[in-house]
């Protein structure tokens, strides 16, 4: 039976996750929407072009015109949102009117919960929704629970990501691999943790940790938001600690915290001159198109940490991904491991794998097939399992 695949927001990621349906989906059919037909007509031929068949077809769309979406909506099984995160809610009330199955890339905790409120709607129009199946959220959380699927108790994890240059130039080290909105976004606000078997904050920017990487030396990592989502919800009474932190070269936390720190990122208006500006606002528009400038190639390292006990002893496992930019179909790893991932569980939702109603991402898919799936698709992730022999 053929399924309908539509990909809404035929950019980076869009791309790459209809390229990955293509590739593993059973006999799909992708439709390419987006706001440009001519971006959705390149991102269709791109794909074409790189499995040698003619799979997917361009379509415009307008996500935020109900009547435009709900024409696109209706001809699709299940749609993937790679649009800005706050489209997300208004896309799945529109999914469930036309009875279409919807996983999203998240990006933002509060925005998520609101997807995820329509749980009864969806349930009554046998429609799944599954939001944060990117790459943090998403990906990342697949570690967790596949650390907690394969000890007898887990007590403590801890997830770390980073997508970053292969040549990085100071003085940030940094390359913008998705929207300035979304990056300031999780250097921003305070994110979700679960320490001693309760829910806390934790603010962005801090903690920092020195981190090393076999391909990359030594690194930080620091607390940013929506990383964990609503995992330490969904994992609390099942793991006592849980915990997400961005990795990048020493010394960015630094420089980014004097923005936070300083008011760039307010969102009050002030008067500049007469005129009424938002400060964040601002800074995305001017900050960003300058860290556009800088082209590289990108890499990605994802590193899951969980302790625990298995067959009586203390066990440690520990998972590493470390990923670059394909030479063969030009996918960055940003795309890979962010529209891969989100192929993989929309393809468990077509398969009729996931329930109905607006599904918690950690609740859709064990964290041990999706690690399975992702190496199918040439991703090298390495585990180690140590386990310490207690003598009494």
């Amino acid at each position: 039976m053929q399924n309908t695949f539509a990909i809404l927001g035929s950019g980076m990621q869009g791309t790459a996750a209809a390229y990955d349906i293509a590739k593993f989906a059973d006999d799909p059919q992708v439709l390419m929407g987006d706001m440009s037909l001519e971006q959705a007509t390149k991102s269709a031929n791109r794909v074409n072009q790189l499995v040698g068949k003619e799979i997917c077809v361009p379509r415009q769309v307008d996500a935020m015109n109900e009547e435009s979406l709900s024409a696109f909506l209706h001809e699709a099984d299940i749609v993937i949102s790679c649009v800005p995160y706050w489209m997300h809610p208004h896309i799945a009330k529109v999914a469930i009117d036309t009875i279409t199955d919807m996983v999203d890339l998240g990006g933002n905790t509060d925005i998520t919960m609101k997807t995820l409120a329509l749980d009864q709607a969806a349930k009554d129009a046998e429609v799944t929704l599954v939001p944060d199946t990117g790459l943090a959220p998403g990906l990342v959380n697949n570690l967790g629970l596949y650390m907690i699927e394969n000890m007898e108790k887990c007590d403590s994890i801890k997830l770390y990501c980073g997508v970053l240059p292969q040549n990085p130039k100071p003085p940030f080290n940094y390359k913008l691999t998705f929207n300035m909105e979304g990056l300031v976004t999780e250097y921003d606000y305070e994110a979700i943790v679960l320490r001693n078997g309760e829910i806390a904050t934790v603010p962005t920017l801090t903690e920092v940790e020195d981190l090393h990487i076999k391909q990359l030396g030594d690194m930080e990592a620091f607390v940013t938001s929506g990383g964990t989502s609503t995992a330490p919800h969904t994992l609390k009474g099942k793991v006592t600690n849980y915990e997400y932190k961005t990795i990048r070269f020493p010394g960015h936390a630094h420089l980014m915290k004097i923005f936070k720190d300083f008011g760039f990122w307010n969102e009050n208006k002030i008067n500049v001159k007469g005129t009424e500006v938002v400060p964040k606002d601002v800074f995305n528009a001017t900050f960003g198109p300058e860290l556009e400038k800088f082209v590289d190639q990108d890499l990605c390292a994802v590193r899951g940490v969980g302790v625990g006990t298995d067959n009586g002893q203390p066990t440690r496992i520990q998972i590493d991904i470390f990923d670059k930019q394909c030479p063969d179909t030009g996918f960055t790893s940003m795309e890979r491991l962010t529209g891969f991932s989100t192929s993989i569980i929309a393809q468990e939702v077509v398969q009729g794998n996931v329930e109905k109603g607006a599904v918690r991402y950690e609740n859709a898919m064990r964290g041990t097939d999706f690690l399975k799936e992702l190496h199918r698709r040439g991703i090298d992730i390495q585990i180690q399992k140590t386990t310490e022999t207690v003598f009494n």
